[in-house]
């Protein structure tokens, strides 16, 4: 039984009436919970998890980590495989997970992995089927985060972070708003959309031909013409699949040296794509995120 929050949860949840929990499990002295509500951005019903690490359980308003998944995940993905919750619950950090991208019946999809239901790309579609609900651009920055700050005991402060797609989406989301959050940081994020099979494919359906309106998203093309910097860790494993053809790290790192942006970029050989890789790292990019969310 939860005292404290768990007494301040249900009157937030009954509050929040199109909020109902899936499951809540006890991890390191918090709790991993999920979720599901109703999305007006994306016009269906959406799943989240968040982790509340233990002093939120005695009133404290904790800052979280927004996590971003990459191509055909969910929630589950991170939260389950990447081991998260001691080094959360040492440092007093929230961690939000949202899907990748709408789910449902009447939400448009592809036949192909790279596209439609888990690989929203974290922009807002403007072309037809997709528009109608691959909004995540403004769910991740605007409605999630809403939802998050008036239910549970968090604050208002924000990192975030990512893997492959969702690497991608956390620094362009980030760079494209500097004001709202402390630091960012990805592992293997896909670094020049633009420039890529699975950026190209994804832009020319949800944002259009006009590759204008793609370097809006791409997180080179930002980062090379920062002026407000965001304070960015990205690790990469040299044994990565994806690591010439799709993800492109030495576009970001040039791109960084153009506008002396802060960009810690750490090269690990040996390391593939999996959550192997994300487990063994995790806990150098909560302490980096925790240095920023403190200050």
């Amino acid at each position: 039984m939860l005292f404290g929050w768990g007494s301040v949860q249900t009157i937030q949840e009954t509050l929040f009436m199109s909020i109902e929990n899936l499951s809540s499990n006890k991890s390191f002295g918090g709790w991993h919970k999920q979720y599901s509500h109703h999305s007006k951005t994306l016009n269906c019903n959406m799943r989240f998890a968040i982790y509340l690490p233990p002093q939120a359980s005695n009133g404290q308003k904790v800052p979280v980590l927004y996590w971003l998944s990459g191509l055909t995940c969910t929630d589950e993905n991170f939260m389950q495989k990447a081991g998260v919750q001691r080094i959360a619950a040492e440092l007093g950090i929230a961690i939000v997970a949202p899907d990748t991208s709408p789910r449902g019946d009447e939400v448009a999809d592809d036949e192909g992995y790279d596209l439609g239901q888990g690989a929203g790309f974290y922009v807002n579609a403007t072309q037809a089927p997709w528009n109608r609900h691959y909004q995540m651009y403004d769910y991740v920055v605007n409605e999630l985060p809403e939802l998050i700050e008036s239910t549970f005991p968090v604050s208002d402060k924000r990192a975030i972070a990512g893997h492959s797609m969702g690497g991608h989406g956390a620094l362009t989301v980030a760079m494209l708003n500097p004001e709202l959050y402390s630091s960012m940081s990805a592992f293997s994020p896909i670094s020049n959309p633009v420039n890529c099979p699975w950026g190209q494919k994804a832009f020319t359906a949800y944002l259009g031909k006009d590759k204008a309106t793609w370097r809006n998203h791409d997180a080179s093309e930002l980062m090379r013409q920062a002026h407000q910097f965001v304070p960015a860790r990205v690790d990469q494993g040299g044994a990565d699949d994806f690591l010439v053809e799709q993800l492109k790290p030495e576009s970001l790192e040039a791109a960084a040296k153009v506008s002396n942006y802060p960009l810690e970029l750490h090269l690990h050989e040996g390391f593939d794509h999996s959550y192997y890789f994300i487990a063994s790292f995790i806990e150098a990019h909560l302490r980096f995120h925790a240095i920023h969310l403190n200050q």
